[in-house]
């Protein structure tokens, strides 16, 4: 089985990279975050003819929104509530071999690492509580095959960064954040698939600023986009790839897809 996450920034201006990627890769399904359409705008017919007939869709009108297209049935799909203002930030698909396939677009956080002077940091660390809430109910139950995919936006590991020292300040890397972050890996008893076939010693991102003249000269990234295991699928693992040339591509997004091959 073959699962794909990114954000796509936009899903009907980047539909055409969208259809090539799936033409290219052939994932057996793709999760979508940051898609800034409701279900009516999503462009369904698009995906169905690409072979991707199955699809799940949480959107929201101009901002956030998440799906997950497949080309497996699903069994059952369900929305959490883990945002407190009401996003459409999550999205949940169960497949027929009981994969149960979640897809996250946690909140950025906005500019100041400070939960008391910035209420969108402060939304973040809550919506981020609240995942962990949820995982710790299904903590140590060794036969459920749980992945988590999805742009967490945070860089939890000082290789997941371009500078770890500049960045501890920096929302996306702060301790708080990673602190959160290794707590709800430690509620899943999860399995990072990134890091399990990469070392931490070597750099690796899945994001890279608008905001830089030429990203590929500077290489200031961060790694924001994740797939993670839980124990019953960690030993079936297969391959990982980040899909680097994406972010070179025509009108691409500023995350690139990461993608996990693992075996049910």
């Amino acid at each position: 089985m073959k699962i794909a996450t990114w954000n796509i920034n936009s899903v009907r201006l980047r539909l055409p990279l969208a259809l090539k990627f799936l033409k290219e890769f052939a994932p057996d399904a793709l999760c979508l975050q940051e898609i800034k359409a409701t279900a009516e705008q999503f462009p369904t017919q698009a995906f169905a003819e690409a072979g991707y007939i199955h699809q799940a869709v949480n959107g929201q009108k101009a901002y956030n929104g998440v799906a997950i297209l497949s080309r497996l049935p699903f069994v059952k799909t369900e929305i959490g509530d883990f945002c407190r203002e009401g996003h459409a930030r999550h999205i949940t698909a169960t497949f027929e071999n009981d994969v149960t396939l979640h897809n996250f677009y946690v909140p950025a956080g906005g500019d100041v690492p400070d939960a008391g002077q910035n209420a969108k940091f402060d939304h973040k660390l809550h919506f981020l509580k609240a995942m962990i809430r949820h995982f710790e109910r299904q903590k140590n139950r060794p036969s459920v095959k749980t992945v988590l995919v999805g742009d967490f936006n945070v860089a939890p590991l000082e290789n997941d960064v371009w500078n770890h020292k500049q960045l501890l300040d920096v929302v996306s890397h702060t301790p708080a954040e990673t602190r959160l972050l290794g707590e709800l890996l430690a509620a899943v008893q999860a399995c990072d698939v990134t890091r399990h076939f990469i070392p931490p010693s070597q750099k690796i991102y899945s994001w890279w600023s608008y905001r830089a003249a030429d990203w590929t000269a500077s290489d200031r990234g961060r790694r924001l986009d994740h797939i993670w295991v839980s124990p019953a699928l960690k030993d079936g693992l297969v391959s990982q790839a980040i899909v680097k040339k994406m972010r070179g591509w025509q009108k691409a997004s500023d995350h690139v897809p990461v993608i996990a091959e693992f075996k049910p």
